[in-house]
């Protein structure tokens, strides 16, 4: 394996002006000379993971790449990382150990809303290089690496899939809507950059898949806000403030989960096209007192204190909506062959319930305030 680290590109393609976007560019498993393969060569079955800084999708480009340096369709897998991650933490700091070999990373500063398509260009290695598949996990709508990530595709030409990873959130549903949510028919928030990523990607003619995840956790994940809000408040034997009467549902996915229905685009790419937009999480739904019942059970615990209160109150920091708010796999299944999730929250708190106390859950400050309030006036 040959790590080049701090590679700075601009000394290698002579004349480039954006090299100021490049940051402590790094490239697995390649020389440089690898890395400014020809157009033809790179095209063959070349896929590219552009991978925000972390959050929610933090996880995802990291399970992405492994995926598909297992698919016999794909030969390269590069990622575009934000260099603005933190590459102590996960999953970032396993980047070096445990990435196939056929995955190469390279940083830029992807939060530069100046950048272009030719800076793009010069990152990813010059005017020969070019993907025939694109993940975009990383963009929040069509300004700098947004959008010249979309101009490059177009500028390629060869580019068989676009799939970008939108986001559930953009949902708006009314009082027509059923649940769990449909692609087609439940409303969306048009002025959403996710949205607006959507419309310049048609507008430019690319195969654009778009994927809408929910709420992600993972084993490498950087954010656990969903499920340590539950673990907080049992560990203390605290109660536990849930609006409504809890039958509410959520879709709660394992990253690996969301990364296999990210991939599942390569088991049919035309019905992928024609599909076009597929929500992303488990088919194993789970009611908000199940979460907290799971959780429990997780932690030993058997003296589990659910107290629910009026939703006109307000969230408070309860960590999902307040009202139904969930999806299902149904479309990704149905057109494109995903086998559904093989994992299960309930198989996996054991595992996250380590992980929360290494990260020090059960010895932290928290605030209660909110949590007061709401069951005070409940209780009025």
């Amino acid at each position: 394996m040959i790590m080049m680290r701090n590679v700075v590109l601009a000394a290698l393609l002579s004349g480039v002006a954006s090299a100021a976007f490049v940051g402590s560019n790094t490239i697995r498993h390649s020389t440089v000379a690898a890395s400014l393969e020809s157009r033809t060569s790179l095209s063959m079955s070349a896929a590219l993971i552009v991978q925000n800084k972390g959050g929610g999708h933090g996880e995802l480009g990291f399970q992405l790449a492994k995926a598909l340096s297992a698919n016999p369709k794909i030969t390269s897998v590069t990622i575009l990382q934000d260099d603005a991650c933190n590459d102590a933490k996960e999953p970032f700091v396993s980047y070096a150990t445990d990435l196939p070999s056929n995955v190469k990373v390279i940083k830029a500063s992807l939060g530069d809303e100046g950048m272009t398509a030719s800076d793009m260009q010069s990152v990813l290695g010059g005017a020969d290089a070019s993907f025939d598949y694109v993940w975009d996990n990383a963009s929040k709508g069509p300004v700098g690496a947004g959008k010249a990530v979309c101009d490059c595709a177009k500028d390629w030409g060869c580019v068989k899939l676009f799939t970008y990873v939108s986001s559930a959130g953009m949902y708006q549903p009314d009082d027509s809507t059923t649940f769990p949510m449909d692609e087609a028919t439940t409303p969306t928030k048009a002025s959403s950059g996710q949205a607006k990523l959507d419309a310049y990607a048609l507008e430019l003619g690319l195969p654009l898949v778009s994927f809408r995840p929910q709420y992600i956790y993972g084993p490498k994940a950087n954010k656990n806000d969903y499920i340590d809000w539950y673990f907080d408040r049992i560990v203390r034997d605290l109660p536990v403030p849930i609006p409504g009467d809890g039958t509410q549902k959520v879709s709660l996915t394992n990253s690996e989960d969301v990364a296999s229905i990210l991939a599942s685009v390569l088991n049919d790419e035309a019905a992928a096209v024609e599909g076009r937009f597929f929500n992303c999480g488990s088919d194993q739904l789970v009611s908000y007192d199940e979460v907290a019942q799971l959780c429990a059970a997780a932690a030993g615990k058997d003296n589990l204190n659910i107290q629910h209160y009026d939703a006109d109150l307000g969230k408070a920091t309860f960590p999902f909506r307040l009202t139904n708010f969930y999806i299902a796999p149904d479309k990704v299944k149905a057109k494109l062959g995903w086998a559904g999730a093989s994992h299960s929250l309930k198989d996996d708190l054991s595992w996250y319930f380590e992980g929360y106390t290494a990260r020090g859950g059960p010895g932290k400050t928290i605030d209660l305030t909110k949590d007061e309030e709401v069951l005070a006036a409940s209780k009025v």
